[in-house]
Protein backbone atom coordinates (compact mmCIF):
# COMPACT_ATOMS: atom_id res chain seq x y z
CA UNK A 1 0.00 0.00 0.00
CA UNK A 2 1.37 3.53 -0.92
CA UNK A 3 -0.17 6.88 -0.26
CA UNK A 4 0.40 10.55 -2.21
CA UNK A 5 -0.29 13.72 -3.42
CA UNK A 6 -2.81 14.02 -6.61
CA UNK A 7 -0.08 13.67 -9.91
CA UNK A 8 -0.07 17.14 -11.10
CA UNK A 9 -1.68 15.90 -15.01
CA UNK A 10 -3.24 19.73 -15.42
CA UNK A 11 -5.52 19.91 -18.11
CA UNK A 12 -2.84 18.99 -20.89
CA UNK A 13 -2.91 15.93 -19.57
CA UNK A 14 0.95 16.00 -18.53
CA UNK A 15 2.45 12.94 -17.90
CA UNK A 16 5.58 11.75 -15.62
CA UNK A 17 6.90 8.57 -16.74
CA UNK A 18 9.24 8.12 -13.83
CA UNK A 19 6.14 8.01 -11.60
CA UNK A 20 4.52 5.38 -14.38
CA UNK A 21 7.87 3.03 -13.79
CA UNK A 22 7.70 3.73 -10.15
CA UNK A 23 4.17 2.82 -9.24
CA UNK A 24 4.02 -0.14 -12.08
CA UNK A 25 6.97 -1.88 -10.29
CA UNK A 26 5.13 -2.74 -7.30
CA UNK A 27 2.41 -4.93 -9.12
CA UNK A 28 3.02 -8.62 -7.99
CA UNK A 29 3.27 -10.64 -10.82
CA UNK A 30 -0.35 -10.88 -12.62
CA UNK A 31 -1.73 -8.98 -10.05
CA UNK A 32 -3.41 -5.55 -11.29
CA UNK A 33 -3.73 -2.36 -8.82
CA UNK A 34 -5.98 -0.04 -7.23
CA UNK A 35 -5.78 3.76 -7.29
CA UNK A 36 -8.15 5.12 -4.25
CA UNK A 37 -9.53 8.41 -4.96
CA UNK A 38 -10.17 9.96 -1.59
CA UNK A 39 -12.12 12.72 -3.68
CA UNK A 40 -15.49 12.40 -5.90
CA UNK A 41 -14.87 12.49 -9.50
CA UNK A 42 -16.14 15.81 -9.87
CA UNK A 43 -13.50 17.48 -7.07
CA UNK A 44 -11.00 15.40 -9.14
CA UNK A 45 -11.72 16.93 -12.55
CA UNK A 46 -11.95 20.35 -11.07
CA UNK A 47 -8.62 19.88 -9.35
CA UNK A 48 -7.25 19.52 -13.37
CA UNK A 49 -8.21 23.08 -14.10
CA UNK A 50 -5.70 24.28 -11.38
CA UNK A 51 -2.38 22.00 -12.53
CA UNK A 52 -3.90 18.78 -10.52
CA UNK A 53 -5.80 15.89 -11.38
CA UNK A 54 -5.11 12.07 -11.46
CA UNK A 55 -4.27 9.42 -13.09
CA UNK A 56 -5.14 8.47 -16.54
CA UNK A 57 -6.19 5.41 -17.72
CA UNK A 58 -4.30 4.74 -20.80
CA UNK A 59 -0.71 5.37 -19.19
CA UNK A 60 -1.74 2.99 -16.04
CA UNK A 61 -3.13 0.52 -18.04
CA UNK A 62 -2.82 -2.41 -15.09
CA UNK A 63 -4.64 -0.17 -12.74
CA UNK A 64 -7.90 0.88 -11.79
CA UNK A 65 -9.09 4.01 -10.44
CA UNK A 66 -11.80 4.15 -7.74
CA UNK A 67 -13.18 7.86 -6.14
CA UNK A 68 -14.65 7.04 -2.94
CA UNK A 69 -15.06 10.92 -1.88
CA UNK A 70 -13.98 11.78 1.70
CA UNK A 71 -14.99 15.50 2.40
CA UNK A 72 -12.08 18.04 2.85
CA UNK A 73 -11.14 19.75 6.36
CA UNK A 74 -13.10 23.14 6.02
CA UNK A 75 -15.93 20.13 5.80
CA UNK A 76 -15.05 18.54 8.51
CA UNK A 77 -14.73 21.48 10.90
CA UNK A 78 -18.00 22.88 10.16
CA UNK A 79 -19.50 19.31 11.43
CA UNK A 80 -17.28 19.53 14.86
CA UNK A 81 -18.69 22.59 15.01
CA UNK A 82 -21.87 21.78 15.02
CA UNK A 83 -21.48 18.08 16.96
CA UNK A 84 -20.04 20.56 20.11
CA UNK A 85 -23.13 22.57 19.27
CA UNK A 86 -25.49 19.32 19.45
CA UNK A 87 -23.65 17.90 22.72
CA UNK A 88 -24.01 20.50 24.42
CA UNK A 89 -27.54 21.77 23.85
CA UNK A 90 -29.27 21.98 27.41
CA UNK A 91 -33.13 21.99 25.59
CA UNK A 92 -33.33 18.00 26.16
CA UNK A 93 -35.78 18.04 23.54
CA UNK A 94 -35.14 14.71 22.17
CA UNK A 95 -35.91 15.29 18.74
CA UNK A 96 -34.28 18.61 18.76
CA UNK A 97 -31.02 16.39 19.80
CA UNK A 98 -31.29 13.55 17.14
CA UNK A 99 -31.65 16.16 14.15
CA UNK A 100 -29.13 17.89 15.35
CA UNK A 101 -27.07 15.01 15.47
CA UNK A 102 -27.75 13.86 12.44
CA UNK A 103 -27.27 17.65 10.76
CA UNK A 104 -23.83 17.39 11.97
CA UNK A 105 -23.19 14.38 9.86
CA UNK A 106 -20.06 13.52 11.76
CA UNK A 107 -21.61 9.77 11.90
CA UNK A 108 -21.47 10.27 7.69
CA UNK A 109 -18.06 10.96 8.07
CA UNK A 110 -17.25 8.35 9.94
CA UNK A 111 -18.97 5.85 7.86
CA UNK A 112 -16.93 7.30 4.64
CA UNK A 113 -13.62 6.84 5.82
CA UNK A 114 -14.14 3.32 7.22
CA UNK A 115 -15.62 2.29 3.78
CA UNK A 116 -12.91 4.03 1.95
CA UNK A 117 -10.69 1.75 4.71
CA UNK A 118 -11.79 -0.82 4.33
CA UNK A 119 -11.84 -0.98 0.67
CA UNK A 120 -8.27 -0.65 0.43
CA UNK A 121 -7.88 -3.24 2.85
CA UNK A 122 -9.67 -5.51 0.75
CA UNK A 123 -7.91 -5.09 -2.71
CA UNK A 124 -5.08 -5.93 -0.11
CA UNK A 125 -6.37 -9.30 1.55
CA UNK A 126 -8.60 -10.83 -0.78
CA UNK A 127 -7.03 -9.85 -4.27
CA UNK A 128 -3.18 -9.46 -3.27
CA UNK A 129 -3.08 -6.72 -5.53
CA UNK A 130 -1.42 -2.93 -4.81
CA UNK A 131 -2.95 -0.10 -3.44
CA UNK A 132 -2.29 3.66 -3.69
CA UNK A 133 -4.38 5.87 -1.88
CA UNK A 134 -4.26 9.86 -2.39
CA UNK A 135 -6.29 12.84 -1.93
CA UNK A 136 -5.22 16.72 -3.14
CA UNK A 137 -2.33 17.27 -0.76
CA UNK A 138 -2.20 13.43 0.68
CA UNK A 139 -1.96 14.69 4.25
CA UNK A 140 -5.37 14.28 5.13
CA UNK A 141 -8.02 11.87 3.99
CA UNK A 142 -5.10 10.04 2.54
CA UNK A 143 -4.10 9.45 6.03
CA UNK A 144 -7.06 8.15 7.50
CA UNK A 145 -7.37 5.72 5.38
CA UNK A 146 -3.50 4.01 4.91
CA UNK A 147 -3.93 3.65 8.90
CA UNK A 148 -7.01 2.14 9.48
CA UNK A 149 -6.29 0.02 6.40
CA UNK A 150 -3.10 -1.14 8.06
CA UNK A 151 -5.19 -1.82 11.57
CA UNK A 152 -7.71 -3.90 9.82
CA UNK A 153 -4.76 -5.83 8.35
CA UNK A 154 -2.19 -5.85 10.49
CA UNK A 155 -2.45 -6.96 14.40
CA UNK A 156 0.88 -5.31 15.33
CA UNK A 157 -1.48 -1.64 14.32
CA UNK A 158 -3.64 -2.57 17.31
CA UNK A 159 -1.01 -3.00 20.08
CA UNK A 160 0.24 -0.05 21.95
CA UNK A 161 3.68 0.33 20.91
CA UNK A 162 2.35 -0.76 17.28
CA UNK A 163 -0.22 2.21 17.10
CA UNK A 164 2.47 4.86 18.07
CA UNK A 165 4.43 3.60 15.56
CA UNK A 166 1.50 3.90 13.25
CA UNK A 167 1.10 7.48 14.58
CA UNK A 168 4.69 8.51 13.99
CA UNK A 169 4.55 6.94 10.42
CA UNK A 170 1.37 7.70 9.15
CA UNK A 171 0.86 11.29 10.48
CA UNK A 172 3.91 12.72 11.52
CA UNK A 173 6.58 11.61 9.24
CA UNK A 174 3.92 12.01 6.40
CA UNK A 175 3.52 15.71 6.62
CA UNK A 176 0.26 16.20 8.75
CA UNK A 177 -0.56 19.61 9.70
CA UNK A 178 -0.93 19.78 13.46
CA UNK A 179 -0.49 23.08 14.06
CA UNK A 180 -2.89 24.61 11.45
CA UNK A 181 -5.69 21.57 12.08
CA UNK A 182 -5.46 21.19 15.98
CA UNK A 183 -5.03 25.27 16.51
CA UNK A 184 -7.83 25.75 19.01
CA UNK A 185 -10.55 22.69 18.19
CA UNK A 186 -14.49 23.83 17.93
CA UNK A 187 -14.56 25.75 21.14
CA UNK A 188 -13.17 29.41 20.20
CA UNK A 189 -14.85 31.66 19.03
CA UNK A 190 -12.57 32.69 16.41
CA UNK A 191 -12.46 30.56 13.31
CA UNK A 192 -9.20 29.46 12.02
CA UNK A 193 -8.67 29.04 8.21
CA UNK A 194 -6.91 25.83 8.20
CA UNK A 195 -8.25 23.92 11.43
CA UNK A 196 -9.82 20.53 11.18
CA UNK A 197 -10.67 17.49 13.12
CA UNK A 198 -8.20 15.13 10.93
CA UNK A 199 -6.90 13.54 13.33
CA UNK A 200 -9.79 13.07 15.44
CA UNK A 201 -11.72 11.77 13.00
CA UNK A 202 -9.38 9.01 12.59
CA UNK A 203 -9.25 8.72 16.90
CA UNK A 204 -13.41 7.99 16.38
CA UNK A 205 -12.88 5.70 13.53
CA UNK A 206 -10.30 3.47 16.10
CA UNK A 207 -12.28 3.93 18.48
CA UNK A 208 -15.45 2.09 16.56
CA UNK A 209 -13.71 -0.50 15.69
CA UNK A 210 -12.52 -1.32 19.02
CA UNK A 211 -15.81 -0.81 20.65
CA UNK A 212 -16.90 -3.43 17.99
CA UNK A 213 -13.89 -5.91 18.50
CA UNK A 214 -13.00 -5.51 22.16
CA UNK A 215 -10.78 -7.98 22.54
CA UNK A 216 -8.28 -7.36 19.50
CA UNK A 217 -6.69 -3.80 21.05
CA UNK A 218 -3.74 -4.00 23.57
CA UNK A 219 -4.91 -0.16 24.58
CA UNK A 220 -8.28 0.94 25.85
CA UNK A 221 -10.25 3.95 24.98
CA UNK A 222 -8.72 6.29 27.07
CA UNK A 223 -5.50 5.24 25.21
CA UNK A 224 -7.23 7.48 22.29
CA UNK A 225 -8.76 10.43 24.55
CA UNK A 226 -5.57 10.34 25.85
CA UNK A 227 -3.99 11.03 22.38
CA UNK A 228 -6.52 13.28 21.33
CA UNK A 229 -6.17 15.92 24.19
CA UNK A 230 -2.48 15.73 23.91
CA UNK A 231 -3.27 16.66 19.71
CA UNK A 232 -4.49 19.91 20.50
CA UNK A 233 -2.96 20.62 23.81
CA UNK A 234 0.17 18.74 25.62
CA UNK A 235 3.19 19.63 27.38
CA UNK A 236 5.48 17.71 24.95
CA UNK A 237 6.61 18.49 21.76
CA UNK A 238 5.78 15.30 19.54
CA UNK A 239 2.42 16.84 17.83
CA UNK A 240 4.14 20.32 17.78
CA UNK A 241 4.84 21.98 14.56
CA UNK A 242 3.13 20.91 10.80
CA UNK A 243 6.01 18.63 9.49
CA UNK A 244 9.19 17.30 9.83
CA UNK A 245 11.13 19.96 8.60
CA UNK A 246 9.72 22.35 11.11
CA UNK A 247 10.00 20.70 13.82
CA UNK A 248 13.57 19.54 13.04
CA UNK A 249 14.18 23.60 12.92
CA UNK A 250 12.65 24.59 15.67
CA UNK A 251 15.01 21.71 17.66
CA UNK A 252 11.87 20.14 19.62
CA UNK A 253 14.00 17.06 20.34
CA UNK A 254 16.29 18.76 22.07
CA UNK A 255 14.06 21.39 23.53
CA UNK A 256 10.82 18.73 24.50
CA UNK A 257 10.13 15.26 25.82
CA UNK A 258 8.63 13.03 23.99
CA UNK A 259 4.78 12.23 24.38
CA UNK A 260 6.54 7.92 23.62
CA UNK A 261 8.63 8.34 26.30
CA UNK A 262 6.22 8.93 28.89
CA UNK A 263 3.72 6.96 27.96
CA UNK A 264 5.60 4.13 27.81
CA UNK A 265 6.97 3.90 31.24
CA UNK A 266 5.65 0.97 33.06
CA UNK A 267 3.66 2.63 35.56
CA UNK A 268 1.77 5.44 32.75
CA UNK A 269 1.87 2.47 30.29
CA UNK A 270 -0.76 0.41 32.89
CA UNK A 271 -3.32 3.06 32.40
CA UNK A 272 -3.94 2.87 28.80
CA UNK A 273 -3.91 -1.52 28.49
CA UNK A 274 -6.92 -3.30 27.95
CA UNK A 275 -8.19 -5.80 30.65
CA UNK A 276 -9.68 -7.66 27.66
CA UNK A 277 -7.00 -8.18 24.83
CA UNK A 278 -6.26 -11.12 23.25
CA UNK A 279 -3.80 -11.11 20.75
CA UNK A 280 -5.32 -11.42 17.77
CA UNK A 281 -3.28 -13.01 14.28
CA UNK A 282 -6.73 -12.08 12.28
CA UNK A 283 -7.86 -9.42 10.08
CA UNK A 284 -10.85 -7.65 11.35
CA UNK A 285 -13.43 -6.28 9.56
CA UNK A 286 -15.33 -3.43 10.91
CA UNK A 287 -18.92 -2.97 10.08
CA UNK A 288 -20.08 0.67 8.52
CA UNK A 289 -23.65 -0.15 8.87
CA UNK A 290 -25.61 3.26 9.89
CA UNK A 291 -26.66 0.88 13.20
CA UNK A 292 -23.44 -0.07 13.95
CA UNK A 293 -22.11 3.68 14.40
CA UNK A 294 -22.43 5.32 17.50
CA UNK A 295 -21.15 8.77 18.92
CA UNK A 296 -18.28 8.87 20.73
CA UNK A 297 -19.31 9.55 24.23
CA UNK A 298 -15.89 9.68 25.98
CA UNK A 299 -15.21 12.61 24.14
CA UNK A 300 -17.90 14.32 23.23
CA UNK A 301 -20.04 14.02 26.28
CA UNK A 302 -17.82 13.97 28.45
CA UNK A 303 -18.15 17.60 30.18
CA UNK A 304 -22.01 16.24 30.56
CA UNK A 305 -23.01 15.32 33.75
CA UNK A 306 -24.86 12.03 33.76
CA UNK A 307 -26.93 12.86 36.63
CA UNK A 308 -28.19 16.50 35.53
CA UNK A 309 -31.55 15.04 33.99
CA UNK A 310 -32.25 12.83 37.32
CA UNK A 311 -31.06 15.61 39.52
CA UNK A 312 -33.68 17.89 37.71
CA UNK A 313 -36.21 15.41 37.27
CA UNK A 314 -35.92 14.79 40.62
CA UNK A 315 -36.51 18.56 42.03
CA UNK A 316 -39.54 18.63 39.75
CA UNK A 317 -41.24 15.55 41.00
CA UNK A 318 -40.20 17.17 44.57
CA UNK A 319 -41.85 20.25 43.58
CA UNK A 320 -44.96 18.72 42.53
CA UNK A 321 -45.25 17.16 45.66
CA UNK A 322 -45.06 20.37 47.99
CA UNK A 323 -47.80 21.97 45.63
CA UNK A 324 -50.30 19.05 45.96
Amino acid sequence: MMRSSQPLTGTNGRRCKEDEKLINATLRAGKRGYIIDTRSLNVAQQARAKGGGFEQEAHYPQWRRIHKSIERFNILQESLIKLVEACNDQSHNMDRWLSKLEASNWLTHIKEILTAACLAAQCIDREGASVLVHGTEGTDSTLQVTSLAQIILDPKCRTIRGFESLVVREWLQAGHPFQQRCAQSAYSNSKQKWEAPVFLLFLDCVWQILRQFPCSFEFSEHFLIMLFEHAYASQFGTFLGNNENERSKLKLQQKTMSLWSWVNRPQELSKYKNPLFEANSLVIWPSVAPQSLQLWEGVFLRWNRSSRFLDEAYEEMVTLIEYN
